[in-house]
């Protein structure tokens, strides 16, 4: 696109900002969930800082999360004991500073033997190697799951686990594999849109002044002695940003990262993880709400989680070059649908209830001939400095994960402070996050909050609003109220002067960005030729494009829909004719 898709005004203010100071106290180049918790945390602590993102916020590597908040279970078998206690304790944090995106979520771990395991387990502790189609029986299960409560002690916001025996087992889930012998129940969290979460943790960040910048659509280019060389994919300008700490935040493109700013890496050697969504009644209704966590045959942990009236099922584990197309294939979708009746045997899944697919490459390190699914999830930081600018410093990130992304960025904030020579870090970690600041957790508090911001606004309409935003819902509210909140024509659950107001606010540059990211609706599957029209006309009302912008928008978004999601629109979409 060129300067005929202008952007839209939150993005523009802060273009001017970072062109007019050009210098930062830190950089940060990957708006995925780590480089925005890294920005939130410096911008709290009154950094001034700078992010730029090549595509827009959260599209990357975080687009492609399980959607769970979890501990990692099965990180203990890999010895991994550091990583867990503290995703463990990361997940009761974000259940408490976030309840309005993270919630607890009942797991259930079906279990076909008694001692299965009980070698092969201490085999894979001391190897990282596990024997396929040896499942893990009760008793493993069982430890492993004493030690992951007791490492939820501490700040305990879910209950503990219980194993129930068949009889029990096939009362409470009845289209369970009848084989099963044993079910372990435990609980973990649910994050129904993490893109909502990410951009909330954004919202936090800015909201601090102008000292902090977030660019989507702004790609890093070169390294020289004046600094980072960026370019806005929208105008394709160029222009330079400097600062004394670099942070290299693109996980799984690192390298290529790197690469561009003259550095030779090999830190990453990430791996894909596939996910369908499905719109399957018989099917949400058989998980009575709970996750389905069990290992397949192959060895590959694999989950069923009812979201809403979706059902996701994911994922793969599969070694990935990152200069090919990162989709779900129709080998993986494959193993979707063979995996189902293994654990639910009276349930058939075919691809006419497949609404969305989505992939994305898990930034592990690199990792030689290790099986994927030994490699560590933890993360490291790698320093370099500037050969061409002694004093610049490349800091670069390798692993991180969604549910550990507060406690990564405060680890590296402290030592960014360090590196600055800035006193010692304030503590953050009871800092609410976006809509989560003073979120009514109880129904009687929810509906007195409800009542006091119904001034001019339908009791439901505001319910729906605090559902989606959290108690940032009161700008919603705010400019809806006293005007028009019509409907969309194609999507009623949103209204137009909601899309208006989140893509005046939010950075929004492409038709996608509202599908994929502001919004769940092409998650859901309810997107149709005629609401990307509808959707074309408002966004382009609100940024100021031309009818031929638009037409290219609408294009564009059903090419990305239909090409790395799996959404074929019934018609080729295609924006009204000039009139």
């Amino acid at each position: 696109m060129t300067s005929q898709h202008p952007p839209s005004t939150a993005r523009e203010s802060a273009l001017e900002e970072a062109r007019a100071r050009r210098r930062a106290d830190v950089l940060i180049i990957g708006g995925g969930i780590n480089g925005l918790g890294l920005l939130r945390e410096l911008a709290l602590q009154g950094v001034d800082v700078t992010l730029v993102e090549r595509d827009d916020f959260v599209s990357g590597a975080s687009a492609g999360s399980s959607h769970m908040v979890h501990g990692g279970i099965r990180y203990l078998e890999n010895g991994e004991f550091r990583l867990v206690r503290e995703s463990v304790q990361e997940r009761n944090a974000l259940i408490r500073l976030a309840p309005h995106r993270v919630v607890p979520q009942a797991t259930t771990i079906p279990i076909y033997s008694t001692f299965s395991g009980l070698l092969s387990a201490p085999l894979t502790f001391l190897t990282g190697s596990k024997r396929p189609g040896r499942q893990r029986g009760a008793i493993v299960i069982k430890v492993g799951l004493a030690l992951y409560d007791a490492y939820s002690r501490a700040g305990r916001t879910v209950r503990r686990h219980r194993f129930t025996g068949r009889r029990r087992a096939l009362a409470d889930l009845p289209e369970l594999n009848p084989r099963v012998k044993y079910a372990a129940t435990y609980y973990d969290a649910v994050m129904a849109s993490p893109e909502r979460l990410a951009l909330d943790v954004l919202a936090d960040a800015v909201a601090c002044g102008p000292a902090v910048r977030a660019l989507n659509y702004v790609e890093a280019v070169g390294l020289d002695a004046d600094g980072v060389l960026v370019r806005d994919r929208l105008t394709g300008r160029e222009f330079t940003l400097d600062a004394e700490l670099i942070v290299n935040a693109t996980g799984p493109w690192t390298d290529l990262t790197n690469g561009a700013l003259g550095r030779t890496t090999v830190f990453m050697g990430g791996t894909k993880g596939s996910h369908i969504v499905l719109d399957h009644p018989e099917l949400l209704a058989a998980t009575r709400g709970r996750e389905l966590f069990f290992e397949h045959e192959d060895g590959r942990i694999v989950l069923i989680l009812p979201l809403g009236d979706r059902v996701l099922v994911g994922t793969t584990d599969l070694e990935h070059r990152m200069g090919d197309p990162i989709v779900c294939s129709d080998a993986e979708v494959d193993y979707f649908l063979d995996l189902v009746p293994t654990v639910l045997p009276g349930i058939r899944v075919d691809r006419s209830q497949i609404v969305f697919r989505f992939a994305g490459v898990r930034p592990l390190p690199a990792h030689g001939d290790a099986s994927a699914g030994a490699v560590s999830r933890d993360y490291r930081i790698e320093e370099r400095e500037d050969a061409g600018r002694p004093g610049r410093t490349l800091l670069s990130l390798v692993g991180g994960k969604w549910t550990t992304f507060r406690a990564l960025a405060a680890e590296l904030g402290a030592r960014i402070l360090g590196e600055l020579n800035r006193p010692g870090p304030v503590d953050t970690s009871d800092a609410p996050i976006g809509g989560g600041r003073g979120y009514p957790v109880t129904p009687v508090a929810r509906s007195a909050w409800i009542e006091s911001h119904a001034d001019g606004v339908a009791r439901s309409r505001v319910d729906q609003l605090l559902s989606r935003y959290g108690t940032a819902a009161t700008a919603y509210i705010d400019a809806i109220s006293g005007g028009s909140d019509a409907p969309l024509g194609y999507a009623p659950g949103y209204s137009r002067a909601e899309i208006r107001h989140l893509v005046e606010t939010e950075s929004v540059c492409h038709l996608d960005d509202v599908l994929l990211r502001r919004t769940t609706l092409a998650f859901e599957g309810r997107v149709t030729d005629e609401l990307l029209a509808e959707l074309a006309e408002i966004v382009g009302d609100a940024l100021g494009w031309d009818h031929d912008v638009r037409a290219a928008e609408v294009a564009r978004t059903a090419g990305i829909l239909r090409e790395r999601h799996g959404v074929d629109l019934e018609t080729p979409a295609a924006y009204p004719a000039r009139g």
